[in-house]
């Protein structure tokens, strides 16, 4: 089934007509495949215009808060990083025949981990204030 064509009539400044007229002389083009096309391209950016003014602002506040999790993760891995640097540099190490100190602190990582974990499943915060529970490793 083909589809009719409407005819339209319109008006255009003598600048912009001959423009058109260059345009629909050269081989394979005409005025109204040339202004089809323009008047195509033209409603095609309006839609996107549109979802650019529905969905904008939306995507503007979510890569806002994407930008501070991101700076909040980078803060966190710098301290953790400055931290484990100074409690390398100022705790002597262990010598290495001493189990019952390997043992202590083995414990001691591990209470760190199982509390790390429980602060995490409950939704606790430590640095907001936010902890639920007050244990300590």
């Amino acid at each position: 089934m083909k589809r009719s064509k409407i005819r339209h009539q319109l008006f255009l400044d003598a600048d912009l007509s001959e423009k058109l007229e260059a345009l629909a002389a050269k081989p394979g083009a005409s005025k109204s495949a040339i202004l089809a096309d323009a008047v195509a391209a033209w409603l095609n950016r309006r839609g996107v215009q549109e979802l650019d003014d529905r969905f904008g602002l939306r995507l503007n506040r979510i890569s806002a808060q994407l930008n501070r999790i991101e700076r909040d993760g980078q803060v966190l891995l710098e301290s953790l990083a400055l931290f484990v640097r100074y409690q390398l540099t100022v705790t002597a190490p262990l010598p290495e025949p001493d189990p019952a100190a390997r043992a202590v602190g083995r414990d001691r990582f591990q209470a760190f981990v199982d509390q790390v974990g429980r602060q995490i499943a409950d939704g606790g915060h430590t640095l907001s204030g936010k902890s639920n529970r007050e244990e300590t490793p």
